[in-house]
């Protein structure tokens, strides 16, 4: 009888945060920061009149969603403004319509609940809000309405611009996006190539539809969870090949002075669709591809083609030139680059869904060492899937 109430008892404990000591200090940090700021703006707001209620107690709730979990649904700006504001007025509204405070007060924190379901805007400390309203005493009730504005309102705003303000400077994204569309690069119908054989965002709707409690997590955090553990998965299954062990290491590439005629030549010469470009210590600067050339010489005409290139391709023989004259100037500055120790498994993303044809890989300096393409990666997944299945 002993063990299984034990067993029993164990089941409550919370399993270990899997959060480390930095993120653990820059949650207390960023609450000692808000908290600062919201108190201090507030009292030099209102605090001249000793009857102003310059803060109140949920906003420490508050501080512990926007800066311990700032990815939450609950700690969304509109979350906190909406919960709170409308907490409040259906708070004041029931202290007025009921002398009976358990009846006002029970009331206030249900109708709060139901009120931010309907607008989207649930957010836990909002009832608190709701309950200050009933029992925050005279110098509450006397405010009656006003007391949405100041001090709710006023709390509110000031608590979410420093979140804004200390989230985004410590590496955290918020507002956080809580949908993430999975547009086609060509604007067609079809899915992404990643969720043609996996889980689909339909998939994952039915699941949440059926699980029918509201979770503590972003819709799209919650399907790079799961896309991130399907990678997790198949890295453990078919063994962790890194970039550096499939890349080709001979290749062509150009410095960002380089002529445009040599660097198309350098293409054309070795069938090439893309053409790093690097500096004297092979840091990477960005790429050519013929799209670049196509776009910076306006061809949107076929009957141009000739002409135009051949035009925009050969050097001005003026000492000033209006148009590019090298291939530095036509590169695309913002590529996506890879450390050549990672996985190619962590690949398969950005080549399928991004449609990167290939992938510049780097050391630790950002120095070319080689490239991973489509091909490199199909060959990649065949040898270690049939490998796994051969053994």
């Amino acid at each position: 009888m002993k063990a299984p109430l034990l067993h029993w008892l164990h089941s409550f404990f919370p399993s270990a945060s899997p959060v480390n000591r930095f993120e653990r200090m820059r949650a207390c940090a960023g609450a000692l920061f808000g908290m600062v700021l919201t108190a201090t703006s507030s009292y030099l707001l209102l605090g001249q009149n000793s009857a102003a209620i310059w803060l109140i107690a949920p906003m420490g709730a508050s501080a512990v969603l926007l800066f311990a979990v700032p990815a939450s649904p609950l700690a969304q700006p509109w979350s906190l403004m909406g919960g709170n504001l409308l907490s409040a007025v259906i708070g004041v509204a029931c202290a007025k319509m009921f002398n009976e405070p358990v009846i006002a007060a029970s009331l206030a924190v249900s109708l709060a609940i139901g009120a931010m379901f309907a607008m989207r805007c649930i957010h836990p400390p909002s009832g608190a809000v709701a309950l200050t309203a009933v029992l925050g005493g005279p110098a509450v009730h006397a405010l009656g309405f006003q007391f949405v504005a100041v001090p709710v309102a006023v709390n509110s705003l000031l608590l979410v611009l420093t979140a804004i303000f200390f989230n985004n400077t410590t590496g955290r994204r918020y507002p956080h996006p809580q949908l993430v569309e999975h547009k086609s690069k060509h604007e067609t119908s079809d899915a992404v190539p990643t969720n043609r054989l996996g889980f689909t965002p339909e998939d994952l709707d039915v699941v949440l539809q059926k699980y029918n409690q509201v979770l503590d997590v972003s819709r799209d955090d919650l399907e790079s969870i799961l896309l991130q553990t399907e990678m997790s998965a198949y890295q453990r299954r078919f063994g962790n090949v890194t970039c550096g062990e499939i890349m080709s290491s001979d290749i062509v590439t150009a410095e960002f002075g380089t002529e445009l005629d040599t660097a198309w030549q350098l293409m054309w010469q070795h069938r090439l669709h893309a053409l790093p470009i690097i500096d004297r210590t092979r840091r990477v600067l960005g790429m050519v591809t013929t799209d670049s050339f196509l776009r910076h010489a306006n061809l949107y005409q076929h009957a141009e083609l000739g002409s135009k290139l051949g035009s925009f391709i050969r050097r001005t023989r003026h000492t000033h030139s209006s148009k590019p004259e090298v291939a530095g100037q036509i590169m695309n500055a913002d590529i996506q680059t890879v450390h050549v120790s990672k996985p190619i498994v962590e690949l398969v993303p950005l080549m399928s869904d991004l449609e990167m044809h290939l992938i510049l890989i780097v050391d630790d300096q950002n120095k070319l060492l080689g490239m991973v393409t489509q091909s490199d990666m199909i060959a990649a997944l065949f040898e270690t899937g049939l490998g796994k299945v051969a053994a």
